[in-house]
């Protein structure tokens, strides 16, 4: 079966891989990897026969990813990461260039090998960078957007590399081609940008109106791809012709359903660039060379860590950004494979060079996701041992803060809470780490202060000492149960409101001591029940005992601590029930000329009138013996059965 054989032997395999990696709790990429390390041509049993054309397959992936990326690309989120990514990435490059050239000497290589290496390790991985972001929820906060301001850059970098590195060793005949390459990519981004954004929006709405799913994402799959093979072509990098297509289709106002459609396609395709990866791992060469493949990821890990570290410092960044950078992007890229083998090609580098990158590159994927776990407790070490920088703060009070509510994290929850409390005047302040929320905040003139609830010096910094009132919106469970183990130490009797996503999670929190726990997804799910009962005609009474009685069999802990939550959870039910009506007293009703006490309006409807409008006079809460007229305007109190009963009567025979 040639290829589809291969095909569905890596799905399968990859398959298991991810299952293992998951009962593990580990990233898939792990599974990936180890699958195509199985069923690579270097380990018996079922082996992949058409290496080669699975790597070609598996650029369909990187390109498939950097086209939704480029949908996803906002200049506006990256203007604030702009001047690291255009200035601090090739200074990252040509630093990390020297870095292994060094480990080339030491190594005994002559130079044009050792340039050779550090230009293969000078560029992280866009792939493994983005699905461990996406894995542990960290895409939007500030140090996400240097990673991939730095990686979109590095991207664009591989172009005049697999130019230039071919021709070290004959500059002056190599840098005519060079420039002749400048130019194509600048006449390419002219042409792509003038043409496709007033080609492409368009093309996507006539094909919308057709409603046809399969279409569109034919048509959204052709554009990144077609792009792609046309910047191919044109002699630029295929994966970046799919970059700047998905940047042009951003434009659309079908970007969302585009990015939502090829998504499926990408992990599919992105999955064969992982197990192609694992594919070129030779165990034998691991361990014929263990020494020394250890002695470099070590030294190319550290090296690029301490390189992108200090140069986000030196940008200005601050806190825990420094240290999620230079974790994060420590490993060696998957265009190194493209380069390598380049080298390869033309004879720059050796066989072994080659596989020593390849492993490790492999090496380092593998690493990262768990080492770039790592900054957070790092950065809380590094504050306990070290004199810690001064947190940042927006909005606060001069006099300080006293008698205050404290926000733990600022998303749609906890700035809805902020608007209101800023709103009715009250004292509060939001904590917050996600530069991208900071910056909603400030907009908004709310008191911010930047950093991490779960650390003490910045619940300090927060005055949670003196505040009346925490509320944890963090969906978290490991961030909550630090945040409240911290506050129980500075202000035990601080009353604590926490966000829960489970039964369970809403347990150990009150074991913990928070016995005010809130649900959104049961509240969401109860509200949704109340609308498809009211449609189903089921009394309103009936419905607010269900409601009622889940609410108290999950929430029984609060409704038992604290009396006033169940008046709190209550009197919003209670209004819906409630409602007022406007009713019009026509000339031929028996209530006209008729006083309220006289019709017994409330023993015979149960409503009760509340206000009365007379010749654009109004009167509220009118006495029994008010006696009504002809086009009296009447606001009338009840539910809806008591309201239509009054209508009822006021309509007459």
């Amino acid at each position: 079966m040639g290829i589809a054989a291969d095909v569905a032997i890596i799905v399968v395999a990859a398959l298991l891989g991810g299952l293992v990696a998951q009962r593990l709790h580990l990233p898939l990429i792990l599974g990936y990897i180890l699958a195509g390390v199985l069923v690579g041509p270097y380990t018996g049993g079922v082996t992949v026969t058409e290496v080669h054309d699975i790597e070609l397959l598996a650029e369909i992936g990187v390109a498939l990813l950097l086209f939704a990326l480029g949908i996803e690309f906002s200049f506006k989120e990256l203007r604030p990461v702009r001047h690291v990514a255009l200035i601090g990435t090739p200074l990252q490059m040509f630093l990390t260039i020297g870095l292994g050239v060094g480990i080339g000497q030491l190594l005994g290589w002559d130079w044009v090998s050792s340039l050779w290496f550090g230009a293969l390790i000078s560029l992280s991985s866009t792939m493994v960078i983005l699905k461990t972001l996406m894995s542990r929820g960290l895409l939007g906060t500030l140090s996400s957007r240097v990673m991939i301001g730095m990686l979109i850059v590095q991207d664009l970098a591989v172009v005049p590399l697999m130019i230039i590195l071919p021709q070290l060793s004959n500059l002056e005949s190599g840098l005519p081609v060079l420039g002749l390459a400048a130019l194509r990519a600048a006449v390419f981004l002219g042409a792509m940008f003038f043409i496709g954004t007033r080609l492409i929006p368009r093309l996507m709405v006539a094909i919308a109106r057709w409603n046809s799913r399969e279409l569109f994402l034919l048509a959204v799959t052709a554009i990144g791809l077609g792009v792609g093979y046309a910047t191919y072509l044109f002699g630029l990098s295929f994966a970046f012709g799919a970059f700047v297509a998905g940047v042009v289709l951003s434009e659309s106002e079908h970007s969302h359903q585009a990015l939502s459609d090829i998504i499926p396609l990408r992990d599919l395709f992105g999955l064969l660039f992982f197990v192609s990866a694992g594919m070129l791992l030779d165990p034998a060469f691991l361990l014929a060379n263990l020494g020394v493949v250890l002695v470099v990821v070590l030294l190319v890990a550290g090296g690029k860590s301490v390189i992108f570290g200090l140069l986000t410092r030196a940008f200005g960044y601050g806190n825990i950004t420094p240290l999620a950078v230079g974790l994060g992007l420590l490993q060696v890229g998957e265009f190194s494979f493209v380069l390598a083998r380049a080298g390869l090609a033309t004879d720059s580098i050796s066989q072994e060079l080659y596989a020593l990158v390849l492993t490790v590159a492999l090496i380092t994927m593998v690493l990262t996701p768990f080492i770039s776990q790592a900054a957070g407790p790092l950065y809380g070490l590094r504050k306990r041992w070290f004199r810690h920088e001064p947190l940042q703060t927006i909005n606060v009070p001069e006099e300080g803060l006293h008698n205050h509510v404290v926000i733990a994290g600022a998303g749609r929850v906890g700035r809805n809470v902020a608007r209101t409390l800023q709103r009715l005047g009250s004292s509060f302040v939001v904590v917050e780490i996600d530069q991208q929320r900071i910056e909603r905040c400030k907009k908004e003139g709310m008191p911010t202060i930047y950093g991490d609830a779960s650390h003490p010096l910045v619940l300090e910094a927060a005055g949670i000492g003196q505040a009346r009132l925490l509320l944890i919106t963090i969906p978290s469970i490991t961030v909550a149960h630090s945040i409240v183990r911290h506050v129980q130490q500075i202000n035990q009797g601080l009353h604590i409101v926490a966000r829960s996503e489970g039964l369970e999670q809403m347990e150990m929190l009150h074991q913990m001591g928070v016995y005010e726990v809130v649900q959104p997804e049961l509240e969401a799910g109860l509200e949704i029940t109340r609308q498809a009962l009211l449609h189903l005609n089921v009394p309103p009474t009936d419905i607010q005992r269900f409601v009622d009685a889940v609410r108290r069999e999950l929430y029984g802990p609060l409704y038992e601590a604290h009396g006033d939550y169940a008046l709190v959870a209550q009197l919003p039910q209670a209004q819906r029930l409630m409602e007022m009506n406007w009713v019009t007293i026509p000339a031929t009703s028996p209530l006209a000329s008729r006083t309220i006490q006289e019709m017994q309006i409330r023993r015979r409807t149960g409503a009760s009138i509340v206000a009365v409008l007379r010749d654009g006079a109004l009167l509220p809460n009118p006495e029994a013996s008010y006696r009504l007229d002809a086009d009296d305007v009447v606001a009338v109190l009840g539910d809806g059965q008591q309201l239509a009963a009054f209508e009822e009567l006021a309509a007459g025979p």
